[in-house]
């Protein structure tokens, strides 16, 4: 039976620390799927499309990810898929409480299907697409947080909002 894992998340924008999560994934399991979630009820910078253009863009050279979108239930998907784990990353302690919340509702909804946590890599711990996008907006320097590609995107954005 091959393992399929799905990394899901908004990744608005994809970051390092996201990046880190897929390359250590992809040693882990024979699959790995990055699975965009809409969220219409969050204010998202880049559209759903462009956010999966980016993952595809900067996982290319990955043999066994893919990069899919998705809508309604994570369990759901992640059944259809034929797959049987979900990875989410730990940054902190304070990530915890609520990726177990989420991890024990899946449970519930789905017996078979397991939760991974993986913490990120240390260097990356302090980082999220919120702090990014807040330092881009205010025009800081992002270049060791996201690969060049999305750096180059959110200064587009970012200039587009004040131009």
């Amino acid at each position: 039976m091959m393992q399929i894992a799905v990394y899901p998340g908004s990744f608005d924008p994809i970051t390092n620390g996201h990046l880190d999560i897929i390359h250590r994934v992809s040693r882990l399991f024979e699959h790995v799927i990055v699975a965009v979630g809409r969220q219409e009820h969050k204010q998202q910078l880049f559209t759903f499309e462009e956010r999966v253009e980016l993952i595809k863009s900067l996982t290319a050279e990955i043999p066994n990810v893919e990069t899919e979108s998705f809508d309604g239930l994570l369990v759901h998907y992640v059944r259809r898929k034929g797959a049987n784990v979900i990875i989410r990353g730990l940054r902190a302690i304070s990530d915890f409480e609520y990726e177990f919340q989420l991890a024990l509702a899946n449970k519930r909804l789905d017996d078979n299907i397991e939760t991974l946590f993986m913490m990120t890599s240390s260097e990356h711990s302090f980082l999220s697409s919120s702090i990014v996008k807040e330092v881009a907006s205010h025009g800081g320097s992002v270049q060791d947080l996201v690969p060049p590609l999305v750096a180059a995107r959110l200064a587009h954005k970012y200039q587009a909002d004040t131009g």
